[in-house]
């Protein structure tokens, strides 16, 4: 990171930012150009889980390349000054790698489906019919790699 004062390496404080964040980007190949989509998510301290429509451009990227990468951010405040090269950002953000699997089997997609449920409200508990289990998409991603970065102001 060329910018070594905004790193954090406390992996708590980014845990918390991933449990703050409210989007999870995720970015995918296609070919040779990249395709970033912007999720819901749960997260579990290792692994990110996304719901998702059961066939679309998404799974099939991940068909063809299963490595991903992903980016959540949490802006806190913008910062005005009287000169635009002055103006700035309080922010806090998550990258990461990992490998994405599209899960098929129903115990799985519940699971994934909790996840994505207790990110948004922590305090519910939700049942998960087969019918929708069953016409539901879901996927998983292993993280292999994470960092976060915070502005110095």
């Amino acid at each position: 990171m060329r910018r070594s004062e905004r790193e954090i390496t406390d992996r708590a404080l980014i845990d918390d930012i991933i449990r703050r964040a409210q989007v999870c980007r995720l970015g995918l190949l296609d070919g040779d150009l990249p395709y970033i989509v912007p999720l819901s998510f749960g997260y579990d301290g290792q692994t990110l889980y996304f719901h998702c429509a059961p066939q679309g451009r998404k799974l099939d990227l991940i068909r063809r390349q299963p490595r991903v990468c992903f980016e959540l951010d949490i802006m806190e405040t913008l910062i005005e000054a009287a000169e635009a090269c002055h103006w700035g950002v309080r922010y806090q953000s998550v990258m990461g790698t990992g490998t994405a699997e599209i899960v098929a089997d129903a115990a799985g997609k519940r699971q994934a489906l909790a996840a994505v449920m207790a990110h948004y409200a922590p305090d519910g508990t939700y049942a998960f019919p087969d019918a929708a289990v069953a016409r539901t998409g879901a996927l998983r991603v292993t993280i292999e790699s994470i960092a976060g970065k915070q502005s110095a102001r």
